[in-house]
């Protein structure tokens, strides 16, 4: 679909002994599926249990075309973490499917993350030297190998976590599961997003806060930014030894990622997309009969647009939420008819209409020209496009597939051509500007849009 796609989704559990965390945890990650729909996973150990015996289930596909009930009746235990991924380093293969799990000659783990970590070639190669080898291509498998690397010559697996975070570089968010703790820990730009939760007596950390209120859930607080916690039966740690002063939070996040109910390090996520799109509204203005978005994320930058410029917002698509993974089709000619059965135009909506049309961004123009034709065939008379981020022009590290400059179609050609290439009246952007006010000045990362990149 000619999108942007951030590479996991991550949620875990620590309950009381005698209280099973499987199911929840299968709801939590089916909360987050729109953060990946390659493969899926779930850990789960028991405190009551033997020490060590850490259970695995996982596979290639959605949340609920990997775990059957049976599957989740036979994941016992009262500690937990699932994961769902999407692909930016290393192959969408079974092996790179997670959560790692491991043992090791002090215990035993399992471990899921988000985000990329852009040291992990060096790493892997000091690892190989260790003779710690039988890779995939995961840098979560480079991670997982650091941890128990330096858990051996530590204490405690928080610890271990600690020395292995000093020498990353990168985006993540990880949790790690011992045998009788739940560990997560935040990068110390705050790239990636985890927030604590609670239901009942069980603590809950997840990517999102959507996904810990769609298990009964309340939310307690973002994790910090370099921030290391250990939920066990006792309660809750917190080392801050990680932290610093700057931050840089992905600004896609609430331009795309997140769902639109999820609130991130303070800021709502529809609040964010609502005053893009009034900010695209106050900078480039047209005369215009409807205002529309494109479903999911481009509706709440259109009611946006729509309040600010007094246009009337309307819905002019059904989207087929059935389809699949379209975005993973291997021909233009089937990604081409993927876009077509995943979106419809309500044409007496649009019909004899100037549209106003908002997305969050254009990155190859594939699919905005197809969504344009197909405006256009429903009877559209004028289309204005507007975009609630900047044009994309350099790629991300970090763990979102901003793919190379030169798949970029802001990076080799002006707006204008833009606009001509892909059957548009009028293009335009938000600033950088706008991004900051979005998020009420929250520190952002922009470096896909003005090549200024906090980790390096």
């Amino acid at each position: 679909m000619d999108k942007l796609h951030e590479e996991c989704g991550v949620f875990g559990m620590y309950a009381n002994e005698g209280i099973e965390v499987a199911h929840d945890i299968y709801c939590g990650l089916i909360a987050l599926q729109h953060r990946g729909q390659e493969s899926a996973g779930i850990s789960i150990t028991d405190t009551s249990g033997p020490k060590g015996n850490i259970t695995t289930k996982k596979g290639m596909g959605l949340v609920s075309e990997v775990f059957s009930s049976t599957d989740l009746d036979s994941l016992t235990g009262n500690i937990g973490v699932g994961h769902v991924r999407y692909s930016t380093t290393g192959g969408s293969v079974p092996e790179n499917a997670q959560p790692i799990a491991m043992n090791y000659v002090k215990g035993s783990l399992a471990l899921v993350h988000n985000g990329n970590i852009i040291n992990a070639a060096q790493l892997k190669e000091q690892q190989l030297l260790r003779a710690q080898a039988h890779y995939t291509s995961s840098d979560t498998e480079v991670l997982a190998y650091e941890i128990v690397s330096e858990r051996v010559k530590t204490d405690t697996i928080e610890n271990a976590v600690k020395n292995a975070a000093n020498k990353l570089k990168g985006g993540y968010a990880c949790l790690i599961m011992s045998p009788r703790k739940l560990v997560g820990v935040r990068d110390p730009f705050g790239l990636k997003p985890l927030v604590l939760g609670k239901k009942g007596e069980t603590y809950i950390l997840a990517s999102e806060t959507a996904a810990i209120r769609s298990v009964g859930g309340s939310i307690i607080r973002d994790i910090e930014p370099g921030e290391i916690v250990t939920i066990t039966d006792k309660g809750i740690k917190s080392d801050l030894s990680l932290s610093q002063d700057k931050r840089a939070h992905c600004i896609f996040e609430y331009i795309y990622f997140a769902r639109v109910d999820s609130v991130m390090d303070g800021i709502s996520v529809h609040d964010a997309r609502i005053k893009a799109g009034r900010a695209l509204a106050k900078r480039h203005g047209v005369d215009a009969d409807i205002v529309v978005g494109v479903p999911s994320s481009g509706l709440a930058a259109a009611e946006g647009y729509a309040l600010e410029s007094g246009i009337p917002f309307a819905l002019a698509f059904h989207k087929n939420s059935y389809v699949g993974r379209s975005f993973i089709k291997p021909t233009d000619a089937e990604r081409k008819n993927a876009v077509h059965m995943k979106l419809s135009v309500l044409d007496n909506v649009v019909n004899g209409k100037r549209v106003v049309l908002i997305d969050d961004s254009i990155v190859r123009g594939n699919t905005m020209r197809q969504i344009i034709d197909m405006l256009r065939k429903a009877g559209a008379v004028e289309v204005h496009v507007r975009i609630s981020s900047p044009p994309f022009l350099y790629p991300c590290y970090y763990g979102t597939d901003v793919p190379s400059s030169g798949q970029l179609i802001a990076s080799h050609h002006s707006t204008e051509e833009i606009c001509s290439s892909i059957g548009a009246d009028t293009l335009g952007y938000l600033a950088l500007d706008d991004l900051h006010s979005m998020v009420d000045g929250l520190p952002i990362c922009t470096a896909c849009f003005d090549n200024e990149y906090p980790v390096v």
